[in-house]
């Protein structure tokens, strides 16, 4: 039987613990040798009652503790201390104010709330369908857990502060990435599983993982069942929680582990380099729309935390299309942002973060786009966050598009436009010489003017939403439907060509050619200023069954199949080689840290040079365009870099310069079957005369000896 009646709770009250008033600050469950400290925050909370649970499944809380506006309460901070509380109790919040819908207030004492400070929960007993209405929900509702992050041997770690120019991203799903079992791991699907595929992102090259999202979401919740089969929220763009990792990518979270084991993955990627970037959801909560359930937020303060529309609160204001838009620049807002930020840097040695929807931290509490938003320059300011690497998504699903002046001066970009512009040329649309050059060469025409750099531009040509690059060169079209919307989710203008045959194939001469475009795209993608992104899976040819939108994919669609690495050896040696040529050769032209300025070297070699098939004479102008050629001028004894793209349906000439005391000498031709598609260091071709053969859809790359 549950224990409701107040002669129940004062009897529990009485019990157990000695309670002090305790302090407003941190906001969180805080343990010392003698207690723990519990503070949130409420502005128009009446009451306020701490739950405390011995273990993590138990169905009634050991003692229920009244909060007493006249103690336990500053300003608008609730606040106790517990004396004789350890770490690894469970706990909850009930908390009742005004009963007052239209005014944005969601307040009921039935809903058991999470802590939206804490650094760990329990979903053991969690039923969604139950925090939705008015129902009591403390037999089926998550758990905080007290958690010490003092306790941890960091054996000397600290973020790893790479320069933004030497970086290499590479995006995973932390479960996908080795769920399936070809994936040979101990413990499949969890942060501990990363670390056993460390040897692999070695020899890869990468320089940081961006790991799709890890604050906790709820993973139970199902959208749909096609066939027979729950269809649940995979990507985890959903979440509830910004300081507590999920507990789905963890060997023991019912004990409270999430912190440790987040602790030892990011520890074992620093000993080998390897820089660790979160990609944080700060734009809306899995709490949804008016219809969603009541998690936390929404049963704390509901009108501090989330848009309201205007004239009738009770419903949600939705610039992010998942239901609700979290209120970032509300003062408590945007500390609870920083706040995390700070957390994930300062206790979990983060090197980074990419904002999903970044330009809603752009919006102001009217929804209107701030120019100086607080929380973006807060984030873009703080001492702590100062080496941290801040990346935007920037836009929003409310048609804020904010490529090339997302506010702030740090702020790196998810480049989109330069998605676009590289998959229609390699594709083959004419006329693009231009964009192309622009796209490669640092996109100056969108960064250069506002005092923006090469390295505020983040590079892709695919990503986690959308094709993957094996796709993007298989399919014309998506075929979402085991996702069961009809076919009707993702987007539909992919910028993609199946190279003559929809979909997998046995043709020889189709598959050749598309491990030619994955190589050029490949090559395109490393040897252009910037900061790379590579997805998971990309470097072996990983497949979604042309699927672009496979967020709710929990299975072999959505899974790295480890198998690939074998079978698509040539593809991996692809990668890893341009990977290692981008490393080694020329720092003052493929990694820059400012935009190329004309400066001549002693060969007489400008620092970039643009070229067709003849020399300097680009076709700018000319619609039917399909190639583009550039020279990059070595500096203080760097090889200097010829690079020719013909994605042309025929073979080409061009030109190439000459180079006093020099000879040309081929890296790259993506054109060839491996190993001679690229050179290892040392091993390069020479190439004689003053032009060079190109052939049709390819990628060729001399460097100067």
């Amino acid at each position: 039987m549950i224990l409701t009646t107040a002669t129940q709770q004062v009897e529990l009250a009485k019990t157990k613990y000695q309670l002090e008033p305790g302090c407003q600050h941190p906001l969180g469950a805080t343990p010392n040798s003698e207690g723990v400290n519990f503070a949130i925050f409420s502005e128009h909370a009446t009451s306020v009652e701490l739950l405390l649970f011995e273990n993590h499944d138990d169905l009634e809380p050991t003692q229920i503790i009244q909060l007493n506006p006249r103690i336990n309460k500053t300003f608008h901070f609730w606040h106790v201390y517990v004396r004789g509380l350890k770490p690894c109790t469970y706990y909850a919040y009930r908390v009742s104010g005004p009963q007052d819908i239209q005014a944005g207030h969601h307040f009921d004492r039935n809903k058991v709330l999470l802590d939206p400070y804490a650094k760990g929960n329990t979903n053991v007993l969690w039923s969604r369908v139950d925090a939705l209405g008015t129902k009591d929900n403390i037999a089926t509702s998550m758990r905080s857990v007290v958690v010490d992050i003092s306790d941890y041997d960091w054996e000397g770690d600290r973020p790893l502060n790479r320069p933004m120019s030497e970086t290499i991203v590479y995006e995973l799903h932390v479960a996908g990435f080795t769920k399936s079992p070809s994936s040979g791991c101990q413990h499949c699907g969890t942060f501990s599983g990363i670390v056993e595929k460390i040897p692999y992102l070695k020899e890869l090259g990468i320089t940081a993982v961006e790991l799709m999202p890890i604050f906790d979401f709820d993973e139970k919740n199902i959208f749909r069942e096609v066939d027979g089969k729950p269809l649940r929220d995979y990507w985890g763009y959903n979440p509830h929680s910004y300081f507590a990792p999920e507990g789905s990518y963890c060997t023991s979270p019912e004990i409270g582990s999430q912190i440790r084991e987040f602790r030892d993955l990011v520890k074992a990627l620093h000993k080998a380099g390897i820089e660790v970037i979160l990609d944080v959801v700060f734009n809306h909560t899995d709490e949804g729309n008016h219809d969603g359930p009541t998690i936390n937020f929404k049963g704390l303060d509901n009108s501090i935390y989330y848009h309201l529309v205007p004239f009738n609160k009770y419903y949600y204001m939705d610039y992010s299309g998942c239901g609700n838009t979290v209120n970032c620049n509300h003062p408590m807002v945007e500390k609870l942002i920083v706040d995390c930020l700070e957390f994930w840097v300062k206790e979990m040695h983060v090197d980074g973060f990419r904002f999903d929807e970044g330009s809603i931290l752009a919006r102001g509490q009217d929804g209107v786009p701030l120019i100086h938003p607080p929380v973006i320059w807060h984030i873009e300011t703080s001492e702590i966050l100062a080496d941290t690497k801040i990346i935007a998504e920037a836009w929003d699903a409310a048609g804020l598009y904010q490529i090339g002046y997302f506010p702030g001066y740090r702020w790196a970009e998810w480049n989109g436009r330069y998605r676009d512009d590289i998959r229609r040329f390699v594709k083959g649309d004419s006329g693009l010489a231009g964009s192309a050059a622009w796209r490669i060469a640092g996109s100056a025409d969108l960064y250069q003017a506002s005092g923006h750099l090469p390295i505020n531009s983040v590079n892709f040509i695919t990503c986690h939403d959308g094709f993957t690059l094996n796709d993007l060169v298989s399919y014309n079209n998506k075929h979402n439907e085991a996702n069961g919307e009809g076919n009707r989710d993702g987007i539909n203008d992919n910028l993609s060509w199946n190279c003559g045959i929809e979909g997998e194939t046995e043709d020889r001469e189709i598959d050749a050619l598309r491990r030619q475009q994955i190589k050029n795209f490949a090559a395109i993608l490393l040897l252009s200023q910037g900061v790379p992104m590579i997805v998971a899976g990309d470097e072996v040819r990983r497949t979604q069954q042309g699927n672009n939108n496979a967020y709710c994919q929990d299975s072999d669609i959505s899974w790295f199949d480890w198998s690939l690495v074998e079978k698509n050896a040539d593809i991996f040696r692809f990668f890893k080689l341009a990977i290692e040529f981008r490393k080694c050769y020329c720092q003052s032209a493929l990694r820059r840290s400012q935009f190329f300025s004309g400066d001549v070297n002693e060969r007489g070699l400008a620092d970039m040079s643009w070229h067709g098939t003849k020399l300097f004479n680009p076709g700018w102008y000319d619609p039917h365009s399909r190639v583009l050629a550039l020279t990059l001028g070595g500096f203080e004894g760097e090889a200097d870099i010829h690079i020719m793209f013909n994605m042309y349906w025929d073979a080409l000439e061009f030109e190439t310069p000459s180079i006093q005391g020099r000879n040309w000498y081929k890296v790259i031709d993506t054109a060839e079957p491996s190993p001679m598609d690229i050179m290892e260091s040392g091993k390069e071709i020479l190439v004689s005369g003053n032009v060079c053969p190109v052939k049709e859809r390819s990628v060729v790359v001399l460097i100067s000896k």
